[in-house]
């Protein structure tokens, strides 16, 4: 498992390179740079993954595969993380957006066949025994020598819609549920909360433990800041907000801590989706930002971001994708911009960030990229920062979807196509420890995909 150590130092790396995307701000279109990349997409493969020459794939752990516990594959693969395992191995701590709903998906088969095979303690919600709820994580052990999955399993189970996520510092998957504002008819307990995953190459289920205090609303993604403690948390919802969590104790998110929103300092409920509607956010323009505490964030009404924008807080477009890189973080928002195609912001803490002195020196937010091309970005999802430099943006669009790579100097380019069924957006990007495989997954039919080939060097 990665040490803070080694998480510090993976960050640094990462965004180092990745300062560059300044260079995206106040350009026309026709001024961006035209950047070939890893090298031109091969078409006409036949194949429903199109990548450049020279790279190969490999898809594992479909939907419905039977699994090293006796449990099926749950479909609707989602975010996810890579962690080190044991003897060089990757541990991925992979989501599944699903409803109780869904059985198609479900780990136990369509008719529960196999839910006697889990120890009922370890669920979250049982469903009254009728309708267990089937979001949750598995856990895969990857070999990238051998470019092998060796085995895989079920580590959370009883939650909704496990949409994103997040790694943290301390080695641990942060899932995350996006929940609907109804409720589902046989459910036991009440949701749309974190739930924090320790990985393991060994089977088993964690025990489900929801992080009341990070807030009970639609949540999409979290990413943490090592140098304060402090976890960020996107909303999947057009009018969401942008929030922040301050732990009690850094490393110990079950022992609580205090929510906030942000705001756009001296600009009371700024609205940033820059649609063509709406006033007009600036991009490139590092603005100070406030935090707005919040109150009874674990209400049964899921209003928190009414109540956080009547306080001041600013509005988000469906904010999805969160990475934390040295000093700073990145945060997508699905279908922010004047053509709705998504919005890149960069986040800068304070000096003094979460503290009683965070005022003297607050903490910046920019709008770093909105392309408004659909060459470009066709609605960035899920992210993540490729050891050499440059981010890495899941598209979540109709049509065929893209992994696109932005280079420092601003520049997009395609990483690999998804042009199999309608709607099937890719999801968890992440790199494995040894930098050699990137993972991420088809969320429908559902499976898992490694990508191998020369990548630039960091």
């Amino acid at each position: 498992m990665n040490t803070r150590r080694d998480f510090i130092r993976s960050a640094s790396i990462y965004s180092a390179a990745f300062l560059g995307l300044r260079s995206l701000v106040n350009q026309p279109l026709s001024a961006m740079p035209t950047v070939p990349g890893l090298g031109a997409i091969a078409r006409g493969t036949g194949r429903p993954i199109l990548l450049p020459g020279g790279f190969s794939y490999s898809t594992f752990s479909p939907t419905g595969a039977e699994m090293d516990d006796g449990l099926l594959v749950p479909g609707m693969h989602d975010g996810m993380g890579a962690f080190a395992g044991p003897d060089g191995r990757t541990l991925l701590v992979r989501n599944h957006e699903n409803e109780s709903a869904w059985t198609q998906h479900s780990p136990f088969g369509p008719n529960n066949e196999r839910f006697d095979r889990i120890d009922a303690s370890k669920i979250y919600d049982g469903g009254q025994g009728i309708a267990p709820c089937i979001g949750g994580t598995t856990t895969l052990v990857f070999n990238t020598e051998t470019q092998r999955l060796e085995k895989q399993f079920l580590s959370f189970i009883g939650s909704q819609r496990n949409c994103a996520g997040g790694v943290t510092p301390w080695g641990t998957w942060v899932t995350c549920e996006e929940v609907n504002a109804e409720r589902e008819p046989n459910e036991e307990q009440w949701h749309g909360y974190n739930f924090e995953i320790t990985p393991s190459a060994e089977i088993g289920l964690v025990t489900p433990v929801p992080l009341r205090d990070m807030g009970r609303f639609r949540h999409e993604a979290v990413a943490v800041d090592p140098a304060s403690g402090a976890v960020y948390e996107t909303e999947d919802l057009g009018d969401g907000l942008f929030y922040r969590f301050l732990p009690h104790e850094l490393g110990n998110l079950a022992a609580g801590g205090r929510l906030q929103a942000l705001a756009i300092k001296g600009k009371p409920q700024m609205d940033t989706r820059n649609w063509p509607t709406l006033s007009r956010f600036p991009m490139g323009e590092p603005l100070a930002v406030e935090w707005i505490d919040l109150e009874d964030v674990d209400s049964p009404r899921l209003d928190l971001r009414y109540r956080g924008r009547a306080q001041g807080a600013a509005v988000f477009a469906r904010g999805e994708g969160a990475w934390w890189g040295e000093g700073e973080g990145y945060f997508t928002m699905t279908n922010g911009g004047a053509s709705t195609m998504g919005q890149i912001f960069r986040y800068q803490p304070s000096p003094y960030e979460g503290t009683e002195r965070e005022a003297e020196a607050p903490g910046m937010i920019e709008l770093f990229a909105e392309p408004n091309d659909t060459e470009l970005v066709r609605n960035c999802d899920n992210l993540t920062i490729a050891p050499w430099g440059d981010l890495i943006l899941c598209e979540d669009t109709k049509g065929e979807n893209r992994i696109i790579g932005v280079t420092p100097e601003g520049g997009f380019y395609t990483i690999a196509v998804n042009v199999g069924p309608e709607g099937s957006e890719w999801a968890g990007a992440c790199f494995s420890p040894d930098g050699s495989t990137l993972f991420a997954n088809v969320q429908k039919p559902g499976y898992t995909v490694a990508i191998t080939g020369p990548w630039p060097k960091a």
